[in-house]
């Protein structure tokens, strides 16, 4: 492994604790703003890594995404996990906000991924492509914005899918339940437990083109052009 394998690693992992550790905070931090004083009162709106590092979405699934893929003969994997979910009292958000505040708390993780992916695309078109003779700090910020447009762009498809347990379903369950279909709501609420199977699936098989794949690239020419 030469030194710019070693600083892309690096600048990944870093950017991949940029977004999931956010992508929660802000969750709570809207929650917060309906009177939700849960994830502050657990002091879950910090930005301490160490707060918010899930053993198995932050490490090993981070490693499998992107290893496993390269062992099998791939150019690169790439990184996808998250961090511990903020705990959010979702009665109290309920009762200041209605619906409305509910669908906000679940889109907001989306939306700080969707606001980091758009600003380092603009950033990433005005910068250089290092090269030999530029400085090492150079090469890691922009290998740092790179893996930053890329990770948070897959966060905000990954969520945007309506699997049970993320935030695409929590966002249809809230709009269900506006729009009196309960039977909808009530499915992706029984449904939760099953999630991780469903992620997992998808991540194995090829349904992850069409589901993952295909977004991602999409989004990110869009941006980038």
């Amino acid at each position: 492994m030469n030194f710019i394998e070693s600083f892309e690693i690096a600048a990944a992992i870093l950017a991949l604790l940029v977004a999931i550790i956010g992508h929660e905070i802000m969750h709570g931090w809207v929650a917060y703003k309906y009177g939700d004083m849960t994830a502050k009162s657990q002091g879950r709106l910090s930005i301490n890594p160490l707060i918010h590092i899930d053993p198995f979405g932050s490490i090993l699934v981070p490693l499998m995404t992107y290893f496993i893929p390269m062992l099998l003969g791939a150019s690169s994997g790439f990184l996808f996990g998250w961090a511990k979910p903020v705990p959010v009292n979702t009665n109290t958000v309920l009762r200041n906000g209605g619906y409305n505040a509910a669908m906000q708390v679940s889109l907001a993780g989306i939306a700080y991924n969707v606001f980091l992916a758009t600003l380092t695309s603009v950033i990433l078109v005005s910068l250089a492509q290092p090269g030999e003779s530029d400085s090492l700090l150079y090469i890691f910020g922009y290998l740092f914005v790179m893996k930053l447009l890329l990770i948070n762009v897959v966060l905000a498809v990954f969520n945007l899918l309506p699997i049970p347990g993320f935030d695409g379903a929590h966002f249809l369950t809230y709009l269900s339940l506006k729009l009196k279909m309960n039977a909808i709501a009530e499915f992706f609420v029984k449904a939760e437990p099953y999630g991780m199977i469903a992620i997992i699936i998808i991540l194995v098989t090829p349904l992850k083109i069409p589901l993952v794949i295909w977004p991602i690239n999409t989004v990110l020419h869009l941006l980038l052009n």
